[in-house]
């Protein structure tokens, strides 16, 4: 625990979880971990003394786990572990001293500490660059909630509140921002998962601002990874999942081309290192950088680091992605509070259906192949794209003429004339002339594509992952 202090008598308890914390539960259920001295309420030295605790929920006082006798140890020492803690909360720990064992009524014991507001629930660490740790700015209503909490820079958990990276007190200047943060995705992800889930959720805050994948990955330079590890041990070692939003440092173009083989290698070491080949990672494909230079390289850069979170999420077993190009910003490169509040939303629909059962559609509409079509009426090349998880229809949002998909060959770009949605998951492509040598499709690669809203899917009104270098059979 945080705070060791002297009792007048009684019992301290010198190592235990903080106040606000959430323990991770497994199976449906947690356990405490309890230690510390004891006194007596004078200098006679009690015969018999026991220290006991026990957990009882906060809003009414009733046990949920009656008072248990703690180990005693030399020098007026005790310890125990509080076993199979139902998954729920909020709870409080208390303990008493008990001056003779055999005593039956424990109601007016000693005193003894206690800790508050503790959950036990699921922990998910937030990793990544901005836009994981929150720069949504403007006024949004998002409220804190019991039940929500999140271990802050200082290395004490809390209430989670906005900004989740703000570094009051740090303890862990590895991530500490330059500037304050703002509004995070991340309450409106743990409201929504709380919510369905019926226990509490507590957020492990790792992001910073501008960090390249690199520094996450142990096999480069590494340094936000493992401050991140000493967040999760601080924590109790275990967590239910990753909340990674990450890439707009990486759209160069070495870090691009590169980025899909270095992510896998970083989620790979963090399901080595927490010892669980399957923890699930939720991941967000970038948004648009208004603001970043149009050129070909630049703009070929985010595709490729696009293309990169798409083909993770299909190629990585327990990697997810959501889409985030159609949300709002609220600069040139960050998202809105109105943006992040899906982008949570989002995120949590994917860790329901995943982790708890829910039969939400969670899956963006993603491109599943690229055909040559037939020539059509005028006698121009078509091309056919056929998408994955669609639930429903595709409908196009924007306006027609919007340059969406791009098409190039051996000889260079090739004009799309026009594109239509001809069937229930499948988009056609009309080209302005035959095409030369192996051909590729692209769509909304760019970094900040010439589109306004994405082809979605009826049902869940997700739109189609962005994506790269799809070579046409």
């Amino acid at each position: 625990m945080g705070d060791h202090h002297t009792a007048s008598f009684g019992v301290v308890i010198a190592q235990g979880p903080q106040a606000w914390a959430i323990i991770q539960q497994e199976q449906g259920f947690g356990a405490i971990a309890l230690a510390g001295v004891w006194s007596p309420a004078d200098q006679k030295e009690p015969q018999e003394p026991a220290v006991y605790a026990r957990v009882v929920r906060e809003e009414d006082g009733s046990a949920v786990m009656p008072w248990q006798r703690c180990e005693m140890l030399p020098d007026r020492g005790w310890r125990t572990v509080l076993e199979r803690i139902p998954a729920g909360g909020l709870y409080r720990v208390e303990t008493c001293l008990q001056p003779d064992h055999r005593m039956t009524d424990i109601t007016w014991a000693l005193r003894g500490d206690m800790i508050h507001h503790i959950g036990v629930g699921d922990l998910f660490v937030i990793a990544g660059q901005s836009n994981a740790a929150g720069y949504g700015r403007g006024p949004h209503q998002d409220a804190p909630e019991l039940g929500i909490h999140l271990m802050r820079h200082n290395g004490r958990w809390d209430l989670a509140s906005h900004p989740f990276n703000e570094s009051t007190a740090t303890v862990h200047p590895a991530n500490r921002e330059t500037a304050n943060p703002g509004h995070s995705p991340y309450l409106a992800f743990a409201k929504l998962v709380k919510r369905e889930a019926g226990y509490p959720i507590g957020l492990l805050m790792t992001a910073l601002g501008g960090s390249p994948l690199r520094k996450w990955n142990p096999d480069e330079d590494g340094d936000l990874y493992r401050n991140m590890m000493n967040i999760i041990a601080a924590a109790g070692g275990k967590v239910r999942g990753m909340l990674w939003y990450q890439g707009e440092s990486d759209c160069a173009p070495d870090a691009a081309d590169t980025y899909l083989d270095r992510f896998r290698s970083f989620v790979l070491h963090w399901r080595r290192d927490l010892g669980d080949a399957g923890l699930p990672v939720f991941t967000v494909q970038l948004n648009r950088h208004t603001w970043a230079p149009g050129t070909d390289e630049n703009d070929r850069s985010w595709g490729k680091v696009r293309d990169a979170q798409r083909r993770a999420a299909e190629t990585m077993d327990g990697v997810y992605v959501v889409p985030a190009l159609d949300c709002p910003l609220s600069d040139n490169i960050h998202n809105s509070p109105a943006g992040n509040m899906t982008i949570g939303e989002r995120t949590a629909h994917a860790a329901l259906a995943v982790l708890y059962g829910r039969g939400t559609a969670y899956l963006a509409p993603t491109i599943a192949e690229a055909t040559y079509g037939l020539v059509d009426r005028d006698g121009l090349r078509t091309i056919a794209l056929r998408f994955n998880n669609v639930v429903e229809v595709l409908r196009l949002i924007g306006a027609p003429q919007e340059r969406v998909f791009a098409v190039e060959d051996a000889e260079g770009a090739v004009e799309v004339s026009r594109w239509r949605i001809t069937g229930r998951n499948e988009i056609e492509l009309t080209l302005g002339r035959e095409t030369a040598g192996l051909t590729f499709v692209h769509a909304a690669y760019e970094a900040n594509p010439p589109v306004t809203r994405l082809p979605l899917d009826t049902a869940t009104y997700l739109p189609m992952l962005a994506f790269y270098g799809v070579a046409v059979k």
